[in-house]
């Protein structure tokens, strides 16, 4: 496959946007977010002040589709916007939302998530990110990427508002439904060198959450991971925090805690959004828990920097979810964790 830009150039992203499965941003336009994405991709992404691959300093990058080519270029000239800014990768099969995410990976070899994956993997481009299936994703971050050597299982998380003004960090948020103790103590030292890497928080306080912030308050899942955490002194562990105080900024900037506990968790928080929204309430705390403004959530423990973003994503959303993988990349999160587990 001919590729249209130059090893040189340093391709950063790659950028998908979903429709109904992985692929549908280019391939097919079946749902009604074919007019988010042309606007998004188009007049917000391609201007000087929009598109974020063309602020680097000295150093271009370059921001990379895969797709049907033919599609990608007519929706760029509909927008005005000269396909020469990007790099393009032509692309046939389409992985679907009902396709099974490990069948269809190997099966649809030119798909755009398994092509953009190959890139990735060999290192063609620096950073992945897909609104697409999240199952495809899934599956090219254990087995194109991999995980890192030495975590057990890698994690997503979430990055919550908190009224001190400064954003914390929860993990894991639906990944792993059933976590050991150990796997949850990785998660207190994986999200304690993102908080640091990519949120800017010195010495970010890391904490399990609990039904009570007294060390003996919980399961034996939490009691065990306590200990575990305690003993981590590569972290700075404030003990546990309550889920009241989860928003507050006042008790800790990362969360720790299973999947099941940490998706709930954040359901319940885009379910308040949403109903705060409807009523009309409006202030700094609440725009900040609006999912558009981070875009995507990485996965934390592979070997390069794959960014996942919702499947209903609106163009704000898709434009944070670069973004969020320029900033993945440049703060060189994965070397900072291949670093930490390499003892």
């Amino acid at each position: 496959m001919k590729v249209p830009f130059r090893p040189s150039e340093s391709p950063v992203v790659y950028v998908f946007r979903g429709g109904s499965g992985a692929g549908q941003d280019i391939n097919q336009h079946s749902y009604e977010y074919d007019k988010d994405w042309r606007r998004c991709h188009g007049r917000r992404l391609c201007t000087r002040s929009g598109c974020p691959g063309r602020r680097y300093g000295a150093r271009l990058r370059t921001c990379v589709l895969f797709g049907d080519e033919e599609k990608i270029k007519s929706v760029l000239a509909s927008e005005g916007c000269p396909a020469e800014r990007f790099g393009i990768v032509a692309t046939t099969e389409v992985i679907e939302m009902g396709d099974h995410p490990a069948k269809a990976f190997q099966a649809k070899a030119d798909s755009s998530i398994t092509v953009g994956f190959g890139y990735l993997a060999k290192g063609a481009v620096d950073g992945f990110a897909s609104a697409g299936s999240t199952g495809a994703m899934m599956v090219g971050s254990m087995y194109a990427v991999k995980p890192i050597e030495g975590v057990v299982r890698p994690t997503i998380s979430s990055i919550v508002p908190t009224i001190a003004g400064r954003p914390a960090l929860l993990l894991d948020v639906g990944l792993n439904v059933d976590c050991k103790p150990e796997v949850l103590a990785q998660y207190g030292l994986i999200g304690s060198i993102y908080a640091e890497a990519v949120l800017g928080i010195e010495r970010p306080r890391v904490a399990v959450l609990n039904i009570g912030e007294e060390e003996t308050k919980g399961n034996a899942q939490t009691k065990a991971t306590y200990e575990l955490l305690k003993a981590e002194s590569r972290i700075n562990f404030v003990g546990n925090v309550e889920g009241s105080y989860l928003f507050s900024g006042k008790v800790a900037d990362v969360i720790v805690c299973d999947g099941f506990v940490g998706n709930t968790a954040l359901k319940m928080a885009e379910g308040l959004y949403r109903i705060n929204t409807a009523l009309g309430c409006r202030n700094a705390f609440w725009d900040a828990m609006n999912y558009e403004n981070v875009g995507g959530t990485p996965v934390l423990g592979v070997n390069a920097p794959v960014i996942i973003g919702h499947g209903c994503s609106s163009p704000q959303a898709i434009r944070s979810m670069i973004l969020s993988t320029e900033q993945v990349i440049k703060a060189d999160l994965t070397a900072k964790l291949q670093r930490a587990f390499q003892n």
